[in-house]
């Protein structure tokens, strides 16, 4: 849809699809999703080398994510000549992921904020191949957690896509 408001053919980029999950592909029910929720966590802070169940660690995805996001950087967005912006489309666990990486946006945070469906994270490009968050879903920055929150319990009891 997005192509068809601007009159631009998509484009179809390798890497950029979300997390495998593996054993848990296919499943919502409270154990898939508390598991899944559980690792997703582990990678927020830190723990890249974890993987779902007969998926992805975080690194991987990052390791296939990241650089896509560099070399669509260094093309466009770094070229003085390019006035555009560069629409990326994924699913929201691989984009909560690298933006909170690329960015440094707190990891409490972005497990807090899920993305509904078709929201977006704003990424802008700064000095020395650095990136600025400058929105995330609807919130603008400074992107902190929420008070009184934890992002397992949160997903447990919602009823929104734990990929989101």
């Amino acid at each position: 849809m997005i192509g068809v408001e601007l009159e631009m053919a998509a484009l179809e980029v390798t890497g950029l699809h979300e997390v495998q999950v593996g054993e848990l592909e296919n499943r919502s029910d409270d154990e898939a999703v508390a598991a899944f929720n559980a690792i997703y966590e582990r990678w927020h802070h830190g723990e890249l080398d974890v993987p779902l169940p007969g998926g992805e660690t975080g690194n991987e995805v990052l390791d296939r994510y990241v650089p896509v996001l560099t070399e669509l950087r260094m093309r466009h967005l770094d070229d003085d000549d390019w006035n555009g912006d560069i629409v990326v489309v994924s699913h929201g666990a691989a984009i909560r992921l690298a933006s909170a990486v690329l960015a440094g946006v707190d990891a409490s945070f972005a497990l807090d904020n899920h993305l509904d469906n078709a929201e977006s994270v704003v990424l802008a490009p700064i000095t020395d191949g650095r990136w600025s968050c400058v929105r995330w879903g609807a919130l603008a920055p400074p992107f902190y957690p929420q008070a009184e929150s934890t992002a397992v319990g949160d997903a447990v009891r919602s009823s929104t896509d734990p990929m989101g």
